[in-house]
């Protein structure tokens, strides 16, 4: 007489097989992604500068987060404030909405510093727009006294009356990494992936409007800025090293051309930091702009190979056409 299989170790045996076939369908779909070269969602790192004992600190973000620390970067380098203020704001960021641009919150909070219309930050149109909302921030923060002096989360509190002041030094860290990155100190310390795979194609004049949006008209060579900055985000040329609020050093720009697909931004050449400031928005605004390669010096970035983060230059791209610090984008078409 046969003997058949107990309900329990027949569970068992099932349990077994059907784990067997999730593990044999995961290992299919790593391996397609593998070989159609699908490296996963797309992410964005910021990473330290090489240190000697080899421990690198990183941070990783999506393409929105990044594209937003970017913006506040570049509104802050803009209106003179020193690479301190960017670390506060981006601290502050970090806390009130993870770098999100989010249209909801505590009471009517909305936005990047979760700002409040009806405690006097603006409309909720102004303020969900990242330039504006960065700007009030940065505004406040110039009134404090000595802020540039004071603990990161003492800074962040004089500004935001925050319920929980103490929750922004935790975010000092990884805003100090950023703001080191964006604001062009640290050279090739930000890159993405998978920003632009799809196929779609970009448009230089977006491209434009959001620089000239985000740095002010004279980023651009004259005639060429797509659109003057709105009201109240008070955008304009950079000065390092300026107390808030100061008039901006116009730069030595170099002529560079540019073809039809391409957006060149001419910096001086001797200020490599503001080169990398311009090619570290270029790729943190990769995703959404469809910039498909960033050239600036001996460096360049591509979509395509953006496994492979900042590499030296191989003939077509970077100092051949960029020359200098001068940054060079090439959008997908």
């Amino acid at each position: 007489m046969s003997e058949t299989a107990s309900p329990s170790r027949r569970g068992r045996f099932l349990r077994i097989a059907a784990g067997f076939t999730v593990l044999l369908a995961l290992a299919g779909y790593l391996v397609v992604r593998y070989v159609s070269g699908d490296g996963g969602p797309p992410r964005c790192v910021a990473r330290a500068a090489d240190s000697s004992d080899g421990d690198v600190p990183t941070y990783e973000m999506s393409p929105e987060q990044a594209a937003n620390a970017a913006t506040i970067s570049a509104v802050g380098t803009t209106r003179g404030m020193p690479e301190r203020a960017v670390t506060i704001a981006l601290a502050t960021a970090l806390q009130e909405s993870a770098l999100r641009n989010i249209d909801h919150g505590d009471r009517d909070s909305v936005g990047l510093f979760q700002q409040r219309p009806s405690k006097g930050w603006g409309t909720v149109e102004q303020i969900l727009d990242p330039v504006y909302s960065a700007g009030k921030f940065y505004a406040g923060l110039a009134e404090v006294p000595g802020y540039s002096r004071l603990p990161l989360t003492e800074a962040a509190q004089r500004v935001q009356r925050s319920g929980f002041p103490q929750a922004y030094a935790k975010h000092e860290p990884d805003a100090t990494l950023l703001s080191a990155a964006l604001t062009g100190r640290a050279a090739a310390t930000l890159t993405c992936t998978g920003g632009v795979s799809d196929g779609e194609p970009g448009d230089p004049a977006k491209v434009r409007a959001a620089l000239t949006h985000a740095f002010g008209p004279k980023v651009l060579p004259d005639g060429d800025a797509a659109d003057a900055p709105p009201e109240g985000s008070e955008a304009g040329g950079r000065a390092d090293g300026q107390a808030g609020g100061e008039a901006a050093a116009e730069p030595v720009a170099e002529p560079v051309a540019k073809g039809p697909a391409e957006v060149a931004v001419p910096v001086g050449g001797s200020d490599e930091a503001r080169g990398w400031e311009l090619a570290h928005w270029a790729v943190a605004h990769s995703a959404d702009l469809r910039i498909a390669e960033v050239s600036v010096g001996d460096r360049v970035w591509s979509a395509a190979r953006s496994d492979e983060g900042w590499r030296k230059t191989d003939g077509d791209s970077g100092p051949q056409k960029s020359g200098g610090n001068n940054v060079r984008m090439r959008i997908a078409q």
